[in-house]
């Protein structure tokens, strides 16, 4: 299935189910770590707009999530 732009929120809902919870905010951009392994990826928050495909496939890289289990989640969130 091919990536498409998703909202911020939708995909701190992404998150919060594959263990990553919002630490700190700095300007529009939270930052997220994960429970066990420490590991932090950036989520940008701008009122009107959505996360690109660019950005969204580096976070699921970052985050070690493949885009089956993303589009798992999505449905779900």
């Amino acid at each position: 299935m091919k990536l498409v732009p998703v909202a911020p929120s939708k995909l701190a809902k992404v998150l919060g189910h594959v263990g990553y919870f919002p630490v700190r905010k700095k300007g529009s951009h939270v930052i997220f770590e994960h429970a066990e392994t420490g590991r932090i990826t950036v989520v940008p928050f701008h009122s009107t707009k959505k996360v690109g495909v660019g950005l969204l496939s580096l976070i699921l890289r970052e985050i070690g999530l493949s885009r089956e289990n993303y589009f798992e989640l999505l449905k779900k969130s």
